[in-house]
């Protein structure tokens, strides 16, 4: 059973390649090794799985059957192989990450902290802030960045996605007729969060987009955890993250404005350099975080 897989793996190098010289090349055997153990593998079968001409070789009916098995059974020991050495090679380094404040409170913490505890050889230096930082001026090895991202000669990776709702206090709801459109809430006083104010939300009913004009805000902060706490003193409202705003709901200290409408989420990406070693510590992290499910923002 060891030779006949020793002899599939050769034919599925031998057709990967498209002639003996070449797998064999590649094998580190002779040309005349590999035609032999494609040979044997033939004889062993019964029936031809190439056909060999002097300028190329060609998959029979049965090869073209046999290389699809080949293939997956190289494939699968290529990748238990890959998850045993991951598993055995333990990380070391020091790895600088920025991330958007709005996130110190998110679930993205807790799959930080579990990358670090199964890599206690590693190193994590977390910048928190909502102004954008330069990876490379500023020495960052990653980026977490919500939002649309602006061309660049950076690497990115699309990590998650975070709904976003439209919240006030019960305080400041009484002091107005309830609303029953967006046009209702055009005098309304609107707090702003700096960093994405320009950019207009698309509120969506019944499959239908509607955008909305607001009024200069006479509060604007960079923090989202500012804004909704300010949105929560009585001051207006605001466009928050979900999971912000959710639990203030739930104890009545905030409550959704137009519930039946609803916002485009928001995309979360990694961003690192585009020459940093392709199996590294930083693709390591962005794997992690991109692979595991918990993050549920």
């Amino acid at each position: 059973m060891i030779d006949e897989l020793r002899q599939i793996a050769i034919f599925a190098k031998t057709v990967e390649h498209g002639s003996f010289r070449a797998a064999a090349k590649d094998l580190r055997l002779s040309p005349s090794v590999v035609s032999h153990h494609v040979g044997q593998l033939e004889e062993r079968l019964g029936t031809a799985l190439l056909y060999r001409s002097t300028r190329k070789l060609s998959l029979t009916p049965d090869g073209e059957r046999l290389v699809v098995a080949a293939q997956a059974m190289i494939e699968a020991a290529e990748s238990g192989i890959q998850d045993i050495s991951a598993q055995t090679r333990q990380l070391t380094g020091l790895l600088r990450i920025t991330v958007p404040a709005l996130f110190s409170q998110s679930s993205l913490m807790d799959e930080l902290a579990k990358f670090s505890i199964e890599n206690p050889s590693v190193e994590l230096s977390i910048d928190f802030s909502d102004a954008r930082r330069d990876l490379i001026s500023d020495g960052y090895d990653v980026a977490i960045r919500a939002g649309d991202l602006k061309g660049s000669s950076l690497k990115a990776q699309l990590l998650f996605q975070f709904s976003r709702r439209l919240v006030s206090s019960p305080d400041y709801l009484a002091k107005h007729a309830t609303p029953d459109s967006l046009d209702d809430l055009n005098d309304w006083e609107w707090l702003e969060l700096a960093p994405v104010w320009d950019k207009k939300p698309g509120f969506r009913k019944a499959y239908q987009e509607t955008p909305m004009s607001r009024k200069k805000s006479r509060i604007s902060v960079n923090n989202a955890q500012a804004l909704v706490q300010l949105v929560r003193a009585g001051t207006g409202l605001a466009i928050v993250p979900e999971y912000l705003a959710e639990p203030l709901v739930n104890t009545g200290e905030l409550e959704y404005v137009l519930p039946d409408w609803t916002l485009d989420s928001i995309n979360v990406y990694a961003v690192w350099p585009v020459n940093a070693p392709r199996n590294g510590l930083i693709k390591q992290l962005i794997n992690f975080l991109k692979n595991n499910e918990g993050i549920s923002v």
